[in-house]
């Protein structure tokens, strides 16, 4: 089974409860306005063997307290998520929580498929002109959907307490080309701040964030 990836990183901090296990699938194909992670919007043009993936990720599932999938989109290709969260389970028992910007009642078919897999799920597109105060979330319309009870323990306080200065925080990972990730749900303007900054420090930066559309009010 083949899988599109954008990338893996160990450890997460910023999406979810401990140290965990960030995947980000590539591919996507809702593309709301305004996302920071437009790069992983195109189809991979290599995927990966989902069971090689599962082998070279195996060392950090024995030390991570969970896993993150995101994208990208991971609902566009449920059959190869489906076959890597199975292979997860295989090998630990720690959390998953998986992402998806399509509305919680499309992916029902799919959840009740796969009974089990995913423990908490963060559903419906991200809105950029919606309010920002929900831990977890991009925007307020995204509902947090705790799927087993390995979930409700691991994410309940997510749903009932409101995102503070922790959940602010972005975790920074660099690859071997260079090229620097941010992780976690940044604030609005957080991604023209730090180009901002890096030029006032004489550095040329570009980032992957969709542009939005801007609404003139008519003369």
């Amino acid at each position: 089974m083949k899988l599109g990836l954008s990338r893996v990183h160990f450890p997460v901090t910023t999406l979810g409860p401990g140290r965990r296990l960030g995947i980000w699938l590539q591919g996507c194909s809702i593309r709301c306005p305004g996302c920071i992670s437009a790069d992983t919007w195109r189809v991979a043009e290599q995927p990966v063997d989902v069971a090689d993936l599962v082998a070279s990720i195996a060392p950090w599932l024995a030390q991570c307290d969970g896993v993150t999938v995101s994208g990208g989109e991971p609902f566009d290709q449920p059959q190869a998520l489906a076959t890597l969260l199975g292979r997860i389970r295989q090998l630990s028992s720690v959390d998953i929580l998986a992402y998806s910007g399509h509305p919680y009642e499309k992916l029902q078919g799919f959840l009740a498929a796969w009974p089990g897999l995913i423990d908490a799920l963060i559903s419906d597109p991200f809105e950029f002109h919606r309010p920002q105060t929900k831990r977890l979330r991009g925007s307020d319309n995204q509902r947090l959907h705790l799927l087993t009870e390995r979930g409700r323990e691991r994410f309940a306080g997510y749903d009932e307490q409101p995102a503070g200065p922790a959940d602010r925080q972005l975790d920074v990972m660099l690859d071997d080309e260079g090229v620097v990730w941010l992780a976690g749900i940044p604030r609005r303007g957080d991604m023209q701040r730090l180009q901002d900054l890096l030029r006032a420090q004489g550095h040329f930066s570009i980032t992957s964030e969709a542009p939005v559309a801007v609404c003139k009010t008519p003369r």
